[in-house]
């Protein structure tokens, strides 16, 4: 079945968990983690290269499986209405607005943990596939539940918002999470004003 995903989905899917691997070998982990991590700005260990490269590493097998699974399911339907530098572009550029928005929380409560996930990237996937594929049904683990994609992605945005503002999952990035999805609708809008006005 994976051979079968299209080249960019699966490629974004192959470099994160190289990268992963990479992270679990003593010593050398913790010196990725260190340059590549998105740090907070005033913890000088911010560098600005991190606002993308955070999103290539992840803190534990349940936080890159889930991530992987989740562009594995929406990434390659895109993907396929798209075509595969789109797909890039988009995923890149949820991952960088998801960034800035975390490092804006951050910086006022004077943070010094580092984040590190795709999951902005993907918060801009799901956005994107409930954007184009609203009516599709979606089946959560748990509870199993049938609904259609744009009701999943606007409770789960909905969860997000609530969890960031209570802080009752401290070390969760939920700001960056609709960080990501803010970036996600706005590329989106973007490029749909940009169409209406070249035709």
């Amino acid at each position: 079945m994976f051979p079968s995903l299209p080249p960019a989905t699966r490629t974004l899917i192959i470099i994160n968990f190289a990268v992963f691997l990479l992270q679990q070998v003593p010593g050398v982990g913790q010196t990725i983690e260190g340059l590549f991590a998105l740090w907070p700005l005033g913890s000088g260990l911010f560098h600005p290269w991190q606002l993308i490269t955070y999103a290539f590493l992840h803190g534990g097998w349940a936080h890159i499986l889930f991530n992987m699974f989740a562009l594995y399911m929406f990434g390659g339907a895109l993907e396929r209405y798209w075509g595969g530098r789109r797909l890039i572009l988009f995923y890149l550029v949820c991952c960088f607005t998801a960034a800035l928005t975390q490092l804006a929380v951050q910086y006022p409560a004077g943070s010094t943990e580092p984040v590190l996930g795709a999951s902005g990237g993907i918060f801009g996937i799901l956005l994107a596939f409930a954007w184009y594929f609203p009516s599709q049904r979606i089946i959560l683990l748990f509870p199993p539940i049938p609904m259609p994609a744009w009701l999943f992605v606007t409770l789960y945005g909905l969860l997000e918002l609530f969890l960031g503002v209570s802080g009752r999952e401290p070390g969760v990035a939920h700001f960056a999470h609709l960080g990501g999805m803010l970036g996600g609708a706005l590329a989106i809008l973007y490029w749909r004003a940009r169409h209406r006005f070249s035709s």
